[in-house]
């Protein structure tokens, strides 16, 4: 029994995948039209569907937004009830129907076609109403359904989700939309944290020491040991750049060498030319540099001034892998 039921679930995976593959040769001028249609768009990308159609309309609505391509879902059932308010002139719609004659659409397609608004189908039927009204048909017919019944959608519903998922990242392409543009959608989460600017994460205040060369030793180490700063101080030259850091490392090296290790000043015991970051770089780059070259601290420098080495902040390991960066 346990062997039919892996069977039955590789049986459901070759099938989706194959349905997928598929759509690789629909991939036309029908394709790029639909493309050019939504980057002439003003307004919006509305999507619509019902049932499992609907479900797909509004992950593949949820990815435009998120890439840089404006977008709702509105619910056909609802649109008659007046929810077709939401559509104006300047938007485009993007129907779902596998079938094409999903009867809680009808009242949607007059609308558009009454305002003169943009109408792409995708359906599996291209000889449908829903293709017959619309300006471009995408074409996400699949060979059968995975479902041994051969009832629930499946098949049809991932070679929908993938269809939309090429013509949103066809359209974020053209428009050069960025990983930081990306970020911007995306401030919550892990996500977000590893596309946000080192800027938005750097200590600063009380948590970010700043000494110069000439300091004393026993001052520089009384700033280390607040609880805030993590145990590293950033050294700077008499213009205020940066040219050394000290950390607990260096002191227990100091502390091993030295019979007085406290005599001196912060560039007897500094480490020079530290490893450092503008403020302005991507907070996934920090991490990268600290595990390349195994450092716990990064000191940020000002980006306002191409070629600035002066230090406005640092930031730690620690923060990054709190928020799962990796």
């Amino acid at each position: 029994m346990s062997l039919k039921t892996i069977e039955l679930a590789k049986s459901v995976l070759d099938i989706e995948a194959q349905a997928v593959l598929q759509l690789k040769s629909r991939i036309d001028e029908h394709f790029l039209k639909a493309v050019d249609l939504m980057l002439a768009t003003k307004g919006k990308v509305v999507l619509c569907g019902i049932g499992k159609s609907g479900q797909m309309a509004r992950k593949i609505s949820s990815t435009l937004s998120s890439t840089g391509t404006p977008s709702v879902f509105v619910h056909p059932a609802e649109s008659a009830h007046g929810d077709l308010g939401t559509i104006t002139k300047e938007d485009l719609v993007i129907a779902i129907s596998y079938g094409g004659e999903s009867p809680e659409i009808v009242p949607l397609l007059t609308y558009v076609a009454r305002k003169g608004i943009p109408l792409i189908a995708m359906t599996g039927k291209t000889q449908s109403s829903l293709a017959k009204a619309a300006q471009v048909v995408l074409d996400i017919s699949v060979a059968r359904e995975a479902c041994p019944l051969e009832l629930a959608p499946t098949s049809s519903s991932t070679a929908t989700l993938a269809m939309g998922d090429a013509l949103a990242m066809a359209v974020m392409d053209r428009k050069g939309f960025s990983a930081e543009d990306f970020a911007e959608n995306h401030p919550g989460g892990s996500l977000g944290f590893r596309l946000s600017r080192v800027r938005d994460v750097m200590h600063t205040g009380a948590g970010f020491v700043v000494v110069t060369e000439e300091t004393p030793l026993r001052q520089v180490i009384s700033k280390m040991s607040q609880a805030e700063t993590r145990g590293a101080a950033s050294i700077v030259g008499s213009q205020g750049d940066l040219i050394g850091i000290i950390t607990d490392g260096d002191v227990r090296r100091r502390l091993e060498s030295s019979s007085d290790p406290l005599n001196g000043v912060a560039k007897d015991m500094m480490t020079k030319s530290p490893r450092a970051i503008e403020a302005d770089e991507l907070v996934e780059k920090a991490l990268f540099l600290m595990e390349q070259f195994r450092i716990n601290v990064l000191f940020v420098l000002d980006s306002a001034v191409q070629g600035s080495r002066k230090p406005v902040g640092v930031v730690h390991i620690q923060d990054l892998l709190r928020n799962k960066v990796r």
